[in-house]
């Protein structure tokens, strides 16, 4: 099934085609639902590129947000060569970067998407803890939301550079699904010495660094601290809304399962509360399910009718 979507994206080359495979395996490991949303909701002609896209995102995380702060920003710079000599010479010793010179040889405006991620990883590398929630605001818009058009770029509409209205869209998505990101977290960044809420939502909610280790009395002040994160979310995604209508038609079931998807997070959020202070949370494996069959069956039923 998959050798068809290669066959249908143009793409020919048996080499090349066990790369692709390859990438399709490592984002059905770290991202099952949104990786089905993928195979089910998307053309399949553009199936292989947002693979490429999601497991490059994936690579540059791994490489550069392990170790101390030296260690990350000497790792993008040794990363940002490696894709720059890729991108450049259409090739490289590595697969997901093999994959990701061919998408953006087959997709020009890819490169420019690539290079304002690379630049914003440098966010990525240097966060330890938001003082403000201008501050992480900062890094949506510096890291997060060039992350994530790496992928919304082959959504927008043709012919145009993409609209203020589906870039602050897309910033209001991509700002939702980082802060529940840093709520599922939060333990294990936390023992990582990271902490991704605003430290002045913990003021506001009279809850210190230590309220939050692993042990610690279940405090109203922590479900206090998740359930005004979580609402904030909540708020984001509800502003998110309209970019169903802001990307090309074939996109839209995929952007609503998207959506859906992060309102299921955001259940279990509430739901764990704060007991995320010694485990994460996740979206609902049937809620996840229910939701990509409806909009499976929508997008049949819109395609028959077309």
């Amino acid at each position: 099934m998959w050798g068809r979507v290669l066959r249908q994206a143009g793409i020919a080359e048996p080499s090349l085609r066990r790369d692709y495979a390859l990438q399709r395996r490592v984002v059905a490991r770290f991202a099952r639902a949104e990786y089905l949303a993928v195979r089910l909701l998307l053309p399949p002609a553009l199936q292989p590129d947002v693979v490429a896209a999601v497991a490059f995102m994936h690579e540059t995380d791994d490489r550069v947000d392990r170790g101390e702060a030296a260690e990350r920003s000497a790792a993008l710079v040794e990363w940002t060569g490696l894709v720059e000599k890729a991108c450049t010479t259409g090739d490289s010793d590595l697969p997901v970067l093999r994959v990701l010179a061919h998408t953006v040889e087959r997709h020009p405006d890819m490169r420019a998407r690539v290079g304002d991620f690379l630049d914003g990883a440098a966010w990525e590398v240097a966060w330890e803890e938001f003082a403000t929630e201008a501050e992480f605001d900062r890094y949506v818009t510096g890291y997060s939301l060039p992350a994530f058009m790496l992928l919304a770029g082959f959504l927008a509409p043709s012919g145009s550079p993409a609209s203020e209205d589906f870039t602050h869209c897309c910033e209001r998505l991509i700002s939702a699904m980082q802060r529940l990101d840093f709520l599922e977290d939060l333990a294990e960044d936390l023992r990582a010495g990271r902490l991704g809420i605003p430290m002045e939502a913990l003021d506001g909610c009279g809850v210190s660094r230590a309220d939050l280790l692993p042990g610690r009395p279940r405090s109203p002040a922590v479900t206090c601290l998740v359930r005004t994160q979580a609402d904030v979310a909540a708020a984001a995604l509800h502003a998110a809304m309209p970019l169903e209508h802001g990307v090309r038609p074939a996109g839209r079931p995929f952007v609503r399962a998207l959506i859906g998807v992060q309102r299921l997070r955001l259940e279990a959020v509430r739901s764990v509360g704060a007991g995320l202070i010694e485990r994460s949370s996740g979206p609902s494996a049937l809620g996840s399910l229910g939701l990509l069959a409806r909009e499976t069956a929508a997008r049949r039923r819109h395609r028959s009718r077309g």
